[in-house]
């Protein structure tokens, strides 16, 4: 299980961003992606995820492996938080959600409309659903907005035990998690506006139609 680069060059709304990335994701590990905010980093997860093409290069994972985590929590307002879990768990063919509910300490708003949680709540419910996918790679982006202390330290703990247990993360992130991780910096690889870098051609830019915006 890992999640290969090679030579991939993404691009949003039709402007170029990164060229020439190369790495793994490797079973057991966490890579953290860095860079300043506008550098790429969404677009790069967003990618890798299957929800827009690259430009080019090559991604080489099962899409069944992997789920993202984006910036929106993504949960159904009218629905309460078990609720919310086991509609997730459902999709995924899990049928214990209790790892979720205790991992986010969760258990006292179980019967809570998502629509009543606080931010920091809400953000630890869009966590939870983390644990009820059973796929092995986790694509993050930002994961701790709105997390007090105490929830960034249970979201730590969630990314080790997942990796501990044969699990991977690539985790968009301009915080110190305490994570024992490596650094993925985009920096260089940000595309050259002057002309064409690692054989990608501006005309490839040019007829490159972001799918999902």
């Amino acid at each position: 299980m890992e999640l290969t680069v090679d030579n991939l060059s993404v691009a949003r709304g039709g402007v170029p961003l990164l060229e020439g990335l190369n790495f793994t994701l490797a079973q057991g590990q966490v890579l953290i992606l860095r860079g300043p905010n506008g550098s790429g980093k969404t677009t790069l997860l967003r990618t890798l995820a299957g929800l827009q093409p690259p430009v080019a290069g090559t991604i080489s994972a099962d899409p069944e492996q992997i789920t993202y985590g984006a910036h929106a929590d993504g949960l159904k307002a009218t629905l309460t938080v078990e609720e919310n879990l086991r509609f997730w768990a459902s999709v995924h063919g899990v049928d214990d959600i209790t790892p979720a509910i205790d991992g986010f300490n969760l258990k006292g708003l179980t019967h809570r409309p998502s629509a009543n949680l606080s931010a920091g709540q809400k953000r630890r419910l869009g966590l939870a659903r983390l644990l009820v996918t059973a796929r092995p790679i986790w694509l993050l982006d930002e994961p701790t907005v709105s997390l007090d202390a105490a929830s960034v330290t249970l979201f730590a703990n969630a990314v080790r035990a997942h990796v501990a247990g044969g699990g991977a993360a690539l985790i968009a992130t301009h915080i110190d998690l305490g994570l024992e991780a490596e650094t993925f910096d985009i920096g260089p690889f940000k595309a050259d506006a002057d002309g064409p870098q690692n054989g990608t051609s501006r005309d490839a830019y040019a007829e490159f139609d972001e799918a999902f915006s």
